[in-house]
């Protein structure tokens, strides 16, 4: 796995050191970091959980080691995924803006490089439900509750990932069939006109035998 493009020790040294006061500072640090690690590389899948897995992991082995008395140990590791959601929430419209782009300028998403990128989008959410998992399950005893909790919650209420990644989905299949209809309809034009040529032809053809007929070439009888 390539090294995480962060500050791997400060992220887990943030979340050690962190107060029930300092939740927005977690989310950012977590988004931060996850943009960081995903930064001068391709946003393939394979990218995207391994800079969840880094993040993740920071985040969780700072936590574990704040469990002291009135720490929210569940909320901070909220907040770390809300983070990283919001990363991923980034690359989403980072491709949105690449297909749609790619679009307007006559691409056909229905392109098998295109259609991984739409492929790869709905998987977004399920990718960063996985990657989490098996950091909690990693985590050992003392987060496992939290983890649950935090996990469960996230698949109850969905992330805003997995919304606005359906949601380009969505508008790309769209932009595609108007572009099938299109191309259906300029192709329903095309077989117009050669029909209507294919008719002249025909009554051209037609009016000249017409015209040799009434020059006076009577028609040979069928031989018996």
């Amino acid at each position: 796995m390539p090294k995480p493009l962060f500050d791997a020790e400060a992220l887990v040294s943030m979340f050690e050191s962190a107060t029930a006061r300092q939740g927005e500072q977690l989310r950012k640090a977590a988004s931060d970091a996850t943009l960081a690690s995903l930064q001068g590389r391709e946003l393939t899948l394979k990218n995207i959980r391994a800079a969840l897995k880094s993040v993740s992991e920071a985040a969780s082995a700072g936590a574990a080691k704040n469990l002291g008395a009135g720490i929210d140990v569940e909320s901070m590791l909220d907040q770390a995924v809300s983070g990283m959601d919001d990363a991923l929430l980034k690359a989403v419209e980072a491709n949105r803006t690449a297909l749609a782009t790619l679009a307007a300028q006559g691409a056909d998403l229905r392109d098998k490089h295109l259609a991984k990128a739409l492929d790869d989008l709905e998987k977004m959410e399920d990718t960063l439900f996985a990657t989490l998992k098996k950091t909690a399950a990693g985590a050992g005893a003392p987060l496992a509750g939290a983890w649950g909790q935090v996990l469960e919650k996230m698949q109850a209420g969905g992330t805003a990932t997995g919304a606005q990644a359906a949601t380009t989905v969505e508008q790309m299949a769209e932009q595609v069939q108007t572009a099938v209809r299109s191309s259906r309809a300029a192709s329903m034009r095309a077989a117009q006109a050669m029909a209507e040529s294919y008719t002249a032809l025909v009554s051209g053809v037609l009016l000249g035998m017409s015209e040799a007929l009434q020059s006076g070439a009577a028609p040979k009888k069928p031989r018996k």
